[in-house]
């Protein structure tokens, strides 16, 4: 008869859990832990998933994870402190912890789980949009009061397009958080520009649901700060798709063609992936949630390339 050994309210740490047994050679499963159900679920009534190992095994499971609670593989980690790390890089602890791992997982982890007690962070991302839109709108509107609608569309677009956000998203080091399914873990996921600004964008959903737009405007303000004096500064982003064509042109080379590579993502969250490609060659390819935003930045990099 299989016995509960443990019990949690976090995937990431029932996976952890899983993952230490399984490397000390004791076999476990998620289960109710009711032992009349012939098909037992991983999460119960209240959130919890239970880990379970034949009853034989019980008492060594719970002697390695009591022992591993300060020691968890190669890195040194309490089991119930998974996020400390980002959350004092934030700037915020989370009442609600359940937030800030739904903010971090990603559509390939839920997808791998049979239970479906995961789910994913597309709905956050959703509201983190819109939540990023409202404050950087605002801010743009109370600093810079004399700026025209266009000018103030071009910072913002600036302020909010995948690579600013997937840079901030690199400087909290999110990509070592993210929950990714095995494929995506294995392709790299953790270091791809669209999974960390959608990464991003869900942290500040969270944010918002856990402690209001004011915690979401805190932690935006001083995140985005640079980037919006840098936009207003300019007053326009710089258009690389001309400057690379004027290039080319001193260089007596070919005009530049631009193709979409790749489309990824649901219909309102879709992203682009862009080559630009002169005589064949390509100098540059760079993803973004519309395809001229993903255009202008492949023609930064075939510039930087150029040059």
């Amino acid at each position: 008869m299989p016995t509960v050994v443990f019990t949690t309210t976090s995937d990431i740490e029932a996976s952890v859990v899983i993952a230490l047994l399984d490397s000390q050679g004791i076999p476990s499963f998620r289960a109710s832990g009711n032992s009349h159900s012939v098909w037992p679920m991983a999460v119960s009534a209240l959130g919890e998933i239970r880990i379970a190992v034949a009853d034989d095994l019980a008492d060594d499971a719970r002697r390695i994870i009591d022992s591993h609670r300060q020691d968890v593989g190669a890195k040194v980690v309490r089991l119930r402190d998974e996020f400390d790390d980002l959350q004092a890089r934030i700037g915020y602890r989370f009442r609600d912890r359940g937030l800030l791992e739904h903010a971090l997982t990603h559509k390939s982890r839920a997808a791998e789980d049979a239970s479906g007690g995961v789910t994913d962070n597309e709905s956050l991302e959703f509201l983190g949009d819109a939540v990023l839109g409202l404050v950087v709108a605002d801010t743009l509107f109370h600093q810079y009061p004399n700026y025209d609608e266009g000018q103030k569309s071009k910072v913002k677009a600036a302020v909010v397009s995948t690579q600013s956000l997937a840079r901030h998203a690199e400087r909290l080091r999110l990509g070592e958080h993210l929950i990714l399914g095995r494929g995506e873990e294995k392709t790299g996921g953790r270091f791809k520009q669209a999974l960390l600004a959608d990464g991003y964008e869900a942290l500040i959903a969270a944010l918002y649901l856990d402690g209001g737009l004011e915690a979401a405007e805190m932690f935006l303000r001083k995140e985005l700060k640079d980037a919006i004096d840098e936009g207003s500064a300019q007053t326009f982003v710089r258009d690389h798709k001309s400057a690379l064509q004027e290039r080319l042109q001193a260089l007596g080379r070919p005009l530049p063609e631009y193709r979409v590579s790749g489309e990824a993502g649901p219909d309102h969250r879709k992203t682009f992936s862009v080559e630009v490609v002169v005589n064949g060659e390509v100098l540059g390819t760079a993803t973004g949630r519309a395809k001229k935003e993903a255009e202008q930045e492949a023609a930064r990099l075939a510039l930087a390339r150029l040059e």
